[in-house]
C-alpha cells in the first residue's frame, strides 16, 4: 500500500497545478492572475506536503510561467535584483565572517557566561536584546542580519550543529525563537519595520491618527506577553534537548579568558559590522541604502581577506537562498499586481456580511493572517489588502481604531507563518537547523499563538485606550 503512495506524492503538486488551470476563470480575475496563482499554490503544496523542497519546487515554478507565458520573463526574474532579496543573502555572509574570524566564538562565550544557565535563558537573552534594538532599525531584515550572527555563534558554540540529527535541536530552538522574535518585536514598534508606517498612512485615511507614542502604548500589552511566552512555548512544541546548564556559565567565563585580546581579524569584523549597524540604524536620516551598506561591509571583508571567495563558494546554502527567495518574491508580487491578493481579499469580506461586529473583527483578522501564506512580503500584503480589510470591517460595524491596529499588529507577527513569509526570516532559516516541514509547522502554531494572544487580550487593551 505504501509504494503507490510514495510514487503519487511528487505527482501531487502537479495534479494540483494542472486541476486549478484548468478551472474555469473566476469572474473578476484575468487568465495570467489565475494561472499563475495554480502555479504559486502547488509550488507551495509541493513543500508542505513534502513532494520537493523549496529550491525546485521555485525553480520548476518560474519555470513553468515564464514558459507557458503567463508573465514575461523580466517581471519573472526582477527578484534577483531585488534590495530586500540581495540584503538577506549580503547578512549571511557577513554572519560567515562573524564566525569564521574567532569573533562570534567570543561573542557566544560572553552570552552563555550571562545567560547560559540553561537553553531557555539563552533564548530570552536574544529575544531581549531584539525588543531592545528594534526600535532603530527600521528593517527587520537588517535587524535580523544583526541577531543571526549572535544566534548562530551561540549555537555552534554550545556544539549544536545542523548536520547532527539530535544535536541540532538547540540551534534549531534558537534560531527559531530569534526569527519569531522578530516578528513580535515589529509589532511592538512602529519603526521596527517599513511596513509599520505605510499601514500608518493607510489607517489615517479612515480616521485613525497614529503617531510613535500612541502605537507603543496600544502595542505594549499584548505584544511584550507574546515576547514574554515566546521562548517558553517553542520549547514546548520543540524541545531544545538541553535543559538546564549550571556549569555552562562557568566553563565558558574560563574558555573566553583564554582566548585572550581580540585578534587582527576579530577587530576588523567588529570594526566593519559596527559600521554595517550604524549604517542600518541612521540609514534613512543619513539616506543611505541599507543593501548599499551591507554591500559595502561585504567588500571591506573581502579586500582584508577575513573571509575569501573560497568560503563563500563552500556555502552554498546562501546562493540556494537567493534562488528561491528572489523567485518566491517575484512570483508573490506578480500575484499582488495582476490583482489576485485583492480579488481574494474582497471576496472573502463579501462573505461575511450580516455578521455581528465582533465576528466580523475576528473572521477579518484571522484570514488577514492565513491569506500571508500566499505572500513573500509583509509591504505588499500591507499595499494590497490593508485597506481593504479596514474598510469591510468598518462597514460591519468593528470599530476603526480597533480594526486599524488589529491588523496593523497582525502585519507583523504573522510574517513567521511560513520561512519565506518575511525576507527577515530566510536569514535564519538558511542555517540549516530547521527542515522546512519543523518550520511550516512551528510557524502555523506561534502564529495561532500569536493570534490568540493579541485578539483575546490585545482587543480589550485596544478598546481600552483608544
Amino acid at each position: 500500500m505504501k509504494r503507490p503512495l510514495t510514487f503519487l506524492k511528487p505527482a501531487l503538486p502537479f495534479m494540483l497545478a494542472v486541476g486549478i488551470w484548468l478551472t474555469p476563470v473566476p469572474a473578476g480575475l484575468t487568465p495570467p492572475a489565475w494561472h499563475l496563482f495554480a502555479v504559486f499554490a502547488s509550488a507551495i503544496a509541493s513543500v508542505l506536503i513534502g513532494s520537493f523542497p523549496l529550491l525546485p519546487s521555485a525553480l520548476l515554478a518560474v519555470a513553468a510561467v515564464v514558459l507557458t507565458g503567463t508573465i514575461s520573463p523580466a517581471k519573472a526574474f526582477a527578484g534577483f535584483a531585488n534590495a530586500s532579496v540581495l540584503l538577506v543573502v549580503i547578512a549571511f555572509l557577513v554572519a560567515l565572517a562573524v564566525v569564521k574570524s574567532g569573533l562570534g566564538r567570543r561573542i557566544s562565550l560572553f552570552m552563555v557566561g550571562l545567560f547560559g544557565k540553561s537553553s531557555l535563558g539563552l533564548a530570552y537573552s536574544i529575544v531581549i536584546t531584539d525588543a531592545i534594538i528594534a526600535p532603530g532599525f527600521p528593517s527587520n531584515t537588517a535587524r535580523g542580519g544583526v541577531l543571526f550572527p549572535i544566534v548562530l555563534s551561540v549555537a555552534s558554540g554550545s556544539g549544536s550543529r545542523p548536520e547532527e540529527p539530535e544535536g541540532r535541536k538547540l540551534g534549531g530552538y534558537l534560531m527559531f525563537c530569534g526569527m519569531a522574535s522578530l516578528s513580535v518585536s515589529s509589532a511592538l514598534w512602529m519603526t521596527a519595520t517599513s511596513a509599520n508606517p505605510l499601514g500608518v498612512q493607510i489607517a489615517k485615511g479612515f480616521g485613525v491618527e497614529i503617531g510613535f507614542g500612541k502605537w507603543l502604548v496600544v502595542a505594549a500589552v499584548p505584544a511584550l506577553i507574546a515576547l514574554l511566552l515566546l521562548p517558553w512555548l517553542v520549547a514546548r512544541i520543540f524541545p531544545p534537548g538541553i535543559g538546564q546548564t549550571p556549569d555552562a556559565p562557568v566553563a565558558a567565563r574560563k574558555e573566553l579568558a583564554e582566548l585572550g585580546p581580540l585578534k587582527r581579524d576579530e577587530w576588523i569584523t567588529a570594526g566593519i559590522f559596527a559600521f554595517i549597524i550604524l549604517g542600518w540604524v541612521f540609514g534613512d536620516s543619513l539616506q543611505l541604502n541599507s543593501t548599499s551598506v551591507a554591500f559595502a561591509g561585504l567588500g571591506m571583508l573581502l579586500m582584508s581577506n577575513v573571509i575569501g571567495l573560497k568560503d563563500i563558494a563552500e556555502h552554498g546554502e546562501a546562493l540556494e537562498t537567493f534562488l528561491w527567495l528572489a523567485v518566491l518574491f517575484a512570483l508573490s508580487g506578480q500575484l499582488n499586481e495582476l490583482g489576485f491578493m485583492g480579488y481574494v481579499g474582497q471576496r472573502l469580506a463579501s462573505y461575511i456580511v450580516g455578521l455581528s461586529w465582533q465576528m466580523t473583527y475576528v473572521i477579518l483578522v484571522a484570514l488577514y493572517v492565513s491569506i500571508h501564506y500566499m505572500f513573500v512580503s509583509q509591504t505588499s500584503q500591507v499595499l494590497a489588502l490593508l485597506g481593504v480589510f479596514v474598510d469591510v470591517g468598518i462597514r460591519g460595524g468593528v470599530p476603526a481604531p480597533l480594526m486599524a491596529f488589529a491588523l496593523l499588529f497582525a502585519s507583523s507577527y504573522f510574517s513567521v507563518i511560513t520561512p519565506q513569509g518575511g525576507s527577515q526570516n530566510v536569514i535564519f532559516v538558511s542555517s540549516g537547523y530547521l527542515t522546512q516541514r519543523e518550520l511550516y509547522r512551528l510557524g502555523l502554531l506561534v502564529t495561532l499563538f500569536f493570534l490568540a494572544v493579541f485578539l483575546v487580550i490585545g482587543t480589550p487593551w485596544i478598546l481600552l485606550v483608544t
